[in-house]
């Protein structure tokens, strides 16, 4: 259910995030650079109203058909979440990183998450505070996958600027985006932490979760495993073999979208379609 509060919320924190994004694009190639700080600014009082209107939407108080304890942790409030983790995470490292180009995106991602706790209201009923053996997983979980999207959005940037250098474009020298070698260097490690938290979500979700392997979850399961073993291999061959660029990009892909199959697709018909 969306209350007039959270519709309000929602949808003020979803303009500001396009203002902003507007406010970045419009200069990325200008040799003064891009409208960063102000664009910072409104990205800040968007995620601000961002993490009040998943207050709502999560807890009871979103919800009149909820009870007290109970929080709604359906897929698009999922969704909202990993996306307001992103925005934050992107913003507190653009202050001493200069990579504008991954804002934008991450700022249509995050307005496209809110429109859809709008449009696409739905319920999923849990009461996580009685079992904090699933609160731990499902922040692993989250965290897993927001640290793997990013990188996926590195290993983007990375194969842009490539294409760039190999095109000899001029562009490149009047924009205000990193070095490729800082850019990969960041992406290693993106994708080594991610990896890291994925593999310690999947234990815990082992010693926690009774279900993990039953009818209804089994393809969560295998999908995840499956993910798992795709970024094992890339960083296995980024540190063995000295993959770059291209290898980095398709593990990333495949592994974003097992990912979001797993977290999201059996949810996304039951909660939606269906």
């Amino acid at each position: 259910m969306t209350t007039p509060l959270i519709f309000t919320l929602a949808t003020l924190a979803a303009l500001l995030y396009i203002v902003s994004t507007l406010a970045l694009t419009g200069r990325f190639f200008h040799i003064d650079g891009p409208k960063d700080l102000m664009s910072r600014g409104l990205a800040g009082v968007a995620a601000l109203l961002h993490l009040v209107s998943l207050y709502f939407s999560v807890s009871a108080a979103g919800d009149i058909n909820l009870a007290p304890a109970a929080q709604n942790m359906s897929m698009t409030n999922v969704l909202s979440l990993v996306a307001w983790l992103m925005t934050v995470s992107m913003l507190i490292s653009s202050f001493y990183l200069k990579n504008v180009i991954l804002l934008p995106v991450v700022f249509c991602f995050a307005a496209l998450s809110l429109l859809l706790t709008i449009l696409l209201p739905a319920t999923y009923v849990v009461n996580i505070a009685l079992k904090p053996g699933i609160v731990i997983h499902i922040t692993l979980s989250l965290f897993a996958y927001g640290t793997l999207t990013i990188a996926l959005l590195y290993a983007l940037q990375v194969a842009y600027t490539n294409t760039q250098l190999k095109e000899k474009s001029t562009a490149l020298l009047h924009s205000s985006l990193p070095p490729l070698m800082t850019v990969e260097s960041i992406l290693n490690k993106l994708l080594s932490v991610g990896t890291l938290l994925l593999l310690i979500a999947i234990v815990s979700g082992g010693l926690f979760l009774n279900n993990m392997f039953d009818h209804q979850h089994i393809h969560k399961t295998v999908l995840t495993l499956m993910a798992f073993a795709v970024y094992a291999l890339g960083l296995l061959g980024a540190w063995q073999w000295g993959w770059r660029g291209r290898p980095l990009l398709l593990t990333a892909a495949i592994g974003s979208t097992l990912l979001t199959l797993a977290y999201f697709g059996s949810r996304f018909v039951r909660e939606v379609l269906l």
